[in-house]
């Protein structure tokens, strides 16, 4: 049995759980998940 992990949601759940933890990293989590997708979109791993 093989399990296929999107990247994406993956870092989007994992996001969300830390602006709700803590409200304050709301800046800096956007700005890494955005950074993040702009590499995976350069290195061609497509969503």
């Amino acid at each position: 049995m093989t399990f296929h992990i999107e990247i994406v949601p993956l870092l989007s759940l994992v996001a969300g759980i830390a602006i709700l933890i803590v409200p304050k990293l709301l800046n800096y989590i956007v700005a890494i998940y955005l950074i993040a997708l702009g590499v995976l979109g350069l290195l061609g791993h497509g969503f």
